[in-house]
C-alpha cells in the first residue's frame, strides 16, 4: 500500500477556503505531511443547481430547461445566470487582479464553449435525422463537470499563491479527443504525478465511457473520489464534511447529547446508506471495502479531531448501540389480497412493479397475504404506484399512509433485551409503534411510527440507548 491518502472535500466546505486551507490542506505543515495527498473536490455550494437542477425543490437548472426545450432562450440565458454566480464566487475568493482574471477567463471558455455546443446540438437535431433525447445524458454530464472543474481550478490557483506545488487536474474530459474507461482514464491520469513533491486538485466529476450519471447521478463526486484511492492504493481515503459522524443527528437531539463516532465498519455505513444518513455511497464504498482501505470521516472545522475511522473489521468491545437515525416523509404501501395466499410470486410480482418507478426501496415485509413495502418518494408517485398495482390486481386492498422509520444501528447489537428496552421506552413517551424489523444479523433494528412523532422517536431512542452508556460504553462512540 502506498503512503499517501485520497481526500474528497464537500461542496459546503468547499465554498469556504479559508477552512480548506487552514483546517484540511493545513498548509504551514512540514513538507513531508503536506504532500502524498490528492484532492477530490465538489463544485461550490449551489452551483450544481444552477446546472442541473436545485436538488430540493426542483427549481429548473440549464439541463433541466435545455432538457424540457420549451424555448431556445431559457437554458441560455440561465447559463449566464451560473456564469455570472461563478464569477462572483471567484470576486470572493480571489484578492489579486491577475489571478481573478484568470479564473474569469477559464469559467468563461467553459459556459462559453457549453453554449455553443448547445445551440449547435439544437440546430443539429431540428434536422430530425437525430433526436435530442439521445444526447441529453451527455449534456447533463458535460454541465455537471463545468462545477467541479471550476472549484478544482480556483482551489489548485489559490494554494499555488500560497507557494504550495498543486496540481489542478481535469478528469471532465473537456475537448479530450480519447473515452475512456474510468480505470484507464485514472491509471493514465495518476501515473505522471509525484506526490511526495506534488498536490493534485482533482475534479469530482470523471467523463468515462461508463458514464457515471447513468447510474449514480449526483453520487459521481464520492464515485471518482472512491475509484482513485482504489486504483492509487492509497493507505487512507478521507471525506470531509461540515458534520461529524455523530450518534445522531444533533439538530433533533441536541449538540449536549450527541457524541462522534470514533471507529465503526463498512457494514453499518451501508445501513446508514439505506436511511439516508450516507458516510459514503455504498457503492464508492465497495471499492474501499474490497481493498482493505480504511476511510475516515472528519469534520472541516474541526481539525485536530480524528473523526470517525470505518474499516473491515470493526467491531465494539461490548455490543451496544452505536447510532441512532431514520427518515421521516416516507412511504408505506400495502397491498392484501388473500388470494395471494401460497403464490410467493405474487411477492416478487409486486416489487418489480414498484420498482420500475426507480424509488428507493427502504425495507418490505410480508406475511401470507400481504406485502408492505416502505419507499423513499412523494405522494404524487404513491399515487402513480397505487394507480399501477390496481391495475393489476384489481380485487387486492391497496392502501399507503405517510410515516417515518427509525434504525437502530450498531457493529454489535447483541444486547439482550434490547427490544423489550426499546418498545417500553417507546410505549412510555406514547409513541404508538407501527412495526419493528429486526435482522438475525443484530446490526440493526427499524422501527416504523407515524410522520409527526419522528423526531420524539429519534430522541426517546438515543436517550433510552446510547446517552446513559456515555461513559461506560465509551468505545463504542468515542
Amino acid at each position: 500500500m502506498s503512503d499517501h491518502t485520497v481526500e474528497k472535500i464537500g461542496g459546503t466546505s468547499m465554498s469556504n477556503y479559508a477552512a480548506v486551507r487552514d483546517n484540511i490542506v493545513q498548509i504551514h505543515r512540514p513538507e513531508e505531511t503536506l504532500y502524498q495527498r490528492i484532492f477530490v473536490v465538489s463544485a461550490y455550494g449551489g452551483i450544481t443547481n444552477l446546472l442541473l437542477e436545485h436538488k430540493k425543490s426542483k427549481e429548473p437548472g440549464v439541463y433541466a430547461l435545455f432538457a424540457n426545450n420549451d424555448s431556445d432562450w431559457q437554458w441560455s440565458e440561465r447559463l449566464t445566470d451560473a456564469a455570472k454566480a461563478m464569477r462572483q464566487t471567484n470576486a470572493e475568493l480571489f484578492e489579486l487582479p491577475h489571478s481573478r482574471k484568470q479564473a474569469d477567463q477559464f469559467i468563461t471558455e467553459r459556459m462559453e464553449g457549453i453554449r455553443s455546443c448547445l445551440l449547435d446540438l439544437q440546430r443539429v437535431c431540428s434536422y430530425g435525422h437525430f433526436q435530442i433525447e439521445e444526447h441529453l445524458m451527455t449534456v447533463r454530464e458535460m454541465l455537471a463537470g463545468v462545477g467541479e472543474a471550476h472549484s478544482a481550478f480556483n482551489t489548485a490557483l489559490l494554494l499555488q499563491a500560497e507557494g504550495i506545488n498543486a496540481r489542478f487536474v481535469d478528469l471532465t474530459g473537456w475537448r479530450e479527443p480519447d473515452n475512456l474507461s474510468m480505470d484507464e482514464k485514472i491509471h493514465k491520469t495518476f501515473s505522471r504525478f509525484d506526490l511526495a513533491h506534488e498536490m493534485p486538485v482533482v475534479t469530482g466529476y470523471t467523463q468515462c465511457k461508463e458514464g457515471l450519471m447513468k447510474t449514480f447521478d449526483r453520487g459521481y463526486s464520492e464515485i471518482t473520489f472512491s475509484k482513485i484511492a482504489e486504483l492509487t492504493d492509497a493507505r487512507e481515503a478521507v471525506i470531509h464534511k461540515e458534520y461529524h459522524l455523530s450518534t445522531a443527528d444533533p439538530k433533533v437531539v441536541g449538540d449536549d447529547k450527541v457524541m462522534p463516532i470514533g471507529r465503526t465498519n463498512y457494514d453499518v455505513a451501508d445501513q446508514l446508506s439505506l436511511i439516508g444518513m450516507e458516510a459514503i455511497h455504498p457503492k464508492a464504498a465497495k471499492g474501499l471495502r474490497q481493498k482493505g482501505i480504511p476511510l475516515r470521516v472528519k469534520n472541516t472545522f474541526e481539525p485536530e479531531h480524528d473523526g470517525t475511522l470505518i474499516t473491515n473489521d470493526y467491531r465494539s468491545e461490548k455490543p451496544c448501540v452505536e447510532i441512532v437515525a431514520g427518515k421521516p416523509h416516507i412511504f408505506a404501501i400495502d397491498v392484501f389480497d388473500q388470494d395471494i395466499v401460497g403464490e410467493p410470486s405474487h411477492i416478487l410480482e409486486i416489487q418489480k412493479l414498484v420498482q420500475d418507478f426507480n424509488v428507493p426501496l427502504l425495507a418490505k415485509e410480508h406475511n401470507a397475504n400481504t406485502v408492505t413495502l416502505y419507499l423513499d418518494t412523494g405522494l404524487k408517485t404513491v399515487k402513480r404506484i397505487k394507480s399501477r398495482l390496481e391495475r393489476y390486481y384489481p380485487d387486492a386492498d391497496i392502501t399507503s399512509r405517510k410515516i417515518a422509520m427509525v434504525s437502530v444501528i450498531g457493529s454489535d447489537m447483541n444486547v439482550p433485551g434490547i427490544l423489550a428496552r426499546l418498545s417500553v421506552a417507546l410505549a412510555e413517551n406514547n409513541i404508538s409503534v407501527l412495526a419493528i424489523h429486526q435482522g438475525m444479523r443484530q446490526v440493526d433494528i427499524r422501527v416504523v411510527v407515524e410522520d409527526d412523532q419522528y423526531e420524539a422517536a429519534l430522541r426517546v431512542l438515543h436517550g433510552t440507548l446510547i446517552e446513559p452508556t456515555k461513559q461506560e460504553e465509551a468505545t463504542c462512540v468515542a
